[in-house]
């Protein structure tokens, strides 16, 4: 049993909020079974081909453009200081991902906290990965930076790993 984590970050906020959740589940998941495990990776390192032993899969990325980044709003992001790379996204990543229809996966996303803006790179994602053949993707959670290079806002952290505490529960056998 083993959960991954799937993050594609240019400011690191979404890196940040990742590893928090990963943190929740890694703290609820002491009362799992032996051989639970967590793995948090770039979406750069991410497999294409998702091992068996996986049984729950979070996908994250920043909200770029209403929707998830694109290689032209990654460049943006790099041309305003993001340490991010410009030539693979989530977006890319789900393209190129074999589907398990059997697998949930929970989406997750980083978005400038500005009062009513639309879109939600979280919701394109679920949508993306249902239409790949993840009939078990849902729209997670979206959490706030203060801007486009961040801060994450106050206590979106804690609400990060709550959320992977939440999640955990999911995964122990009742």
């Amino acid at each position: 049993m083993s959960v991954l984590v799937v993050y594609e970050s240019m400011f690191g906020n979404t890196e940040t909020i990742a590893e928090a959740v990963a943190e929740g589940i890694r703290r609820e998941g002491q009362q799992s079974p032996p051989g639970q495990s967590v793995t948090v990776v770039p979406v750069t390192e991410a497999p294409t081909h998702l091992p068996d032993d996986v049984t729950m899969l979070l996908v994250g990325g920043p909200t770029h453009a209403f929707s998830m980044s694109r290689e032209s709003t990654r460049a943006d992001a790099v041309r305003q200081g993001a340490t991010g790379t410009p030539r693979l996204g989530i977006r890319e990543w789900i393209d190129s991902c074999e589907p398990r229809a059997d697998l949930p996966v929970h989406t997750f996303d980083t978005r400038v906290h500005v009062r009513m803006m639309p879109g939600s790179a979280a919701k394109q994602a679920a949508i993306a990965l249902r239409r790949k053949g993840f009939e078990r993707a849902k729209r997670g959670e979206s959490f706030w930076v203060g801007g486009k290079d961040g801060p994450l806002s106050h206590d979106e952290v804690v609400r990060a790993r709550a959320w992977g505490a939440f999640l955990a529960e999911a995964l122990t056998p009742a």
